[in-house]
């Protein structure tokens, strides 16, 4: 391979690996007031530091390079950022609700719908009560109409990967509720799919493995019925929801 060409990728690679280890394991990150993290911010700061590494070693002048490197790195890492906060915030502008980011928001038994978004996804959870019929697998006639509100930033967002997951108490078998949970989440993407997005869609089940509270009452498995909508800014960022 050309050392030219080498030479900044391993430079860019060893970087990753240091900033992945600034802060225990994750990168480094810039928070707002309340304590949650600042997307835009941080990742201007991630692109920048890899920006001015491969800036740094593609010319001989070196010093240039790091300058320009530097600021198209915080270019390309602010707008990835952006694009994840601005993406919830409309999505929960069109949904009538605000993003909540608290870890212990999905376990309070009030909030039917959360927007929330990490530095990887956006996701709205939609809580299983409001969405379908008992023991039936489609979205009832407002839930239907709650979903299409997605439509028009979806549009604004072509590359968004979409996936939707469907989760069940443990009543039943585990088999069972993974029929009933992939049909759920199936029925979910089917519906934001009709509204003429181009957008890429997969559906999952996840049964009864990811709770968010032990199944030991009723509100506590009325908490673990839902359906979740994720959208991911790249297949990089995508992950296995019955685990992570």
């Amino acid at each position: 391979m050309n050392k030219k060409i080498l030479k900044p990728i391993l430079a860019s690679t060893m970087t990753i690996a240091l900033l992945a280890g600034c802060n225990g394991g994750g990168m480094p990150t810039v928070n707002n007031a309340d304590g949650t993290p600042n997307r835009t911010q941080t990742g201007a700061i991630i692109g920048g530091l890899l920006g001015a590494v491969v800036g740094g070693t593609t010319a001989n002048h070196g010093g240039k390079r790091v300058v320009i490197g530097g600021a198209l790195g915080a270019a390309v890492g602010a707008a990835i950022g952006y694009s994840l906060d601005q993406q919830a915030a409309e999505v929960a502008q069109v949904l009538n609700t605000n993003v909540d980011n608290n870890p212990n928001a999905e376990q309070n038994v009030n909030n039917d719908l959360i927007v929330s978004n990490t530095d990887k996804y956006v996701k709205i959870m939609f809580r299983d009560d409001m969405m379908f019929a008992t023991n039936s697998s489609t979205p009832t006639a407002s839930a239907q109409a709650k979903i299409s509100q997605l439509t028009p930033v979806l549009q604004k967002y072509p590359n968004t990967i979409i996936q939707t997951v469907g989760h069940t108490d443990s009543r039943g078998s585990f088999q069972h509720n993974q029929t009933l949970s992939e049909a759920r989440a199936s029925s979910v993407g089917s519906t934001v799919k009709s509204s003429g997005i181009q957008n890429p869609i997969y559906s999952k089940g996840c049964s009864f493995s990811k709770p968010i509270a032990q199944n030991t009452s009723d509100m506590n498995m009325g908490l673990n019925r839902r359906v979740e909508v994720y959208l991911y800014p790249n297949q990089e960022s995508v992950i296995d929801p019955c685990r992570n």
